[in-house]
């Protein structure tokens, strides 16, 4: 009797933002990205150890936070 195994593959997608991220999706120079987050952080009230995340990205941005999570998902 043969067995068919069935293999669900689950995707990891990540859950923050990094300065190479906002280069791709915006088209500015990684550097930018760097500034850009370190402005989010202050406008969220996060020490600089702390991360952003794809929603925060896009609230603070105005991009569409599914927009945001599809260039995440493709990446991932």
């Amino acid at each position: 009797m043969d067995q068919v195994w069935i293999e669900y593959k689950m995707r990891v997608v990540r859950a923050c933002i990094y300065p190479k991220d906002i280069q791709r999706i915006t088209g500015r120079s990684e550097r930018y990205g760097r500034k850009l987050l370190n402005e989010i952080k202050i406008y969220f009230g996060k020490k600089s150890h702390q991360f952003i995340t794809a929603e925060e990205f896009a609230e603070y941005s105005g991009i569409k936070e599914e927009i945001v999570n599809q260039y995440l998902e493709a990446v991932s």
